[in-house]
């Protein structure tokens, strides 16, 4: 982190492979940010990196592009609900509304807290479950990722859980965290807004619990004093828009192919059409970069911050998450940061803080 010389900005990074990454806009006072920027310029030539942003908005971009010489594309889109305005009224909703009232008749029921408000038992096994329904080993996510859950220090953190009224006087039917069945985590976002970093669920649930708790939030959020949600950066979403026109040019829909295409590795168009159904406005996000050819190496490095590529050689088995002690008394190696993941992976932030239907 650098700071502005005033101290009433900041700018957070990290470096991957070389390059400087800073992550969204600088932190504090707007006027102060000139400075931050230019202690970061300073950082990165002294150092000799690559100095680049991920997912600034276009008033960041603007102080970016002047304060340091460097350049702005648009990346992508970040989802953003007024809770105000939300509803689940009208056609255009039809589907998220369905899909909720069919989840609660089936028995579930949805708790949205901030993490002060749960008692240390409850916290504990919150926790536990959103570890064990982790996909993979590899964590994703850098631009939305808070990479913890639960903290003592995040009391004003909201969690939004989903459970399972349990209509069997046995007790059967409920899995190895009792009733306790999806978790989503929204972060503080200024002074009246959140933004939803984390999403894991049991896999054994029903489909549709992060419609149930998504919606759960919003009508929530008023009472804790929330205007405003961010749900997800959805990737090229203005050029899948554009794409599906009436009358686009054989150019803009090759683009739009591709994108498709790329879809079935990278949650592209599912992110883009999961975060419509809940009728958001979407704010352009984009990258700063120092010329042209850093791209491909600030995508690289943008790509393995947010998990999605490795570059280091496999871990033994022993080596692995959750495998205990390894050889010679020394401890496991565990993934340092809870990133932006739903219970099968799929990551919830900028090209991850990424979601995926139920």
């Amino acid at each position: 982190m650098v700071f502005s010389p005033t101290g009433k900005a900041a700018l957070c990074y990290r470096v991957v492979s070389g390059v400087m990454l800073a992550s969204g806009d600088p932190v504090g006072d707007v006027e102060a940010w000139p400075g931050a920027i230019e202690r970061f310029m300073a950082e990165a030539r002294a150092h000799s990196w690559t100095p680049a942003v991920m997912g600034c908005s276009q008033t960041g971009g603007q102080v970016w592009t002047r304060e340091s010489g460097l350049d702005a594309l648009e990346l992508c889109d970040e989802a953003i609900v007024d809770v105000a305005d939300f509803t689940l009224s009208g056609r255009s909703v039809r589907n998220v509304r369905q899909m909720v009232g069919r989840i609660q008749r089936n028995g579930y029921e949805t708790r949205v807290r901030r993490v002060r408000d749960l008692g240390p038992g409850e916290l504990e096994s919150v926790q536990h479950a959103a570890a064990d329904w982790r996909g993979t080993d590899t964590e994703r996510g850098f631009s939305m990722a808070l990479g913890r859950i639960g903290d003592p220090a995040d009391g004003d953190v909201v969690i939004a859980t989903a459970h399972r009224r349990d209509t069997d006087a046995e007790g059967a039917g409920a899995g190895p965290h009792g009733d306790l069945k999806a978790v989503l985590n929204f972060v503080p976002w200024g002074r009246n807004g959140m933004s939803l970093e984390l999403m894991r669920r049991d896999r054994s649930a029903d489909p549709g619990m992060n419609e149930l708790l998504i919606v759960a939030s919003l009508q929530a959020a008023l009472e804790l004093g929330v205007q405003r949600v961010s749900l997800n950066f959805a990737m090229f979403r203005s050029a899948l828009a554009r794409g599906e026109k009436l009358g686009a040019g054989p150019v803009l829909r090759g683009w739009c192919g591709l994108l498709l295409f790329l879809s079935r590795w990278f949650q592209i168009e599912s992110l883009y059409k999961f975060n419509a159904k809940f009728q958001p406005r979407w704010e352009p996000r984009f990258v700063v970069f120092r010329n042209t050819r850093d791209l491909p190496r600030i995508g690289l490095a943008a790509m393995q911050a947010e998990g999605f590529v490795s570059l280091s050689l496999p871990r033994p088995r022993w080596w692995r998450r959750g495998s205990g002690s390894a050889p010679g008394g020394g401890s496991s190696a565990r993934a340092g940061r809870a990133g932006a993941t739903d219970g099968r992976g799929l990551p919830v932030g900028a090209g991850a803080s990424q979601a995926s239907p139920g």
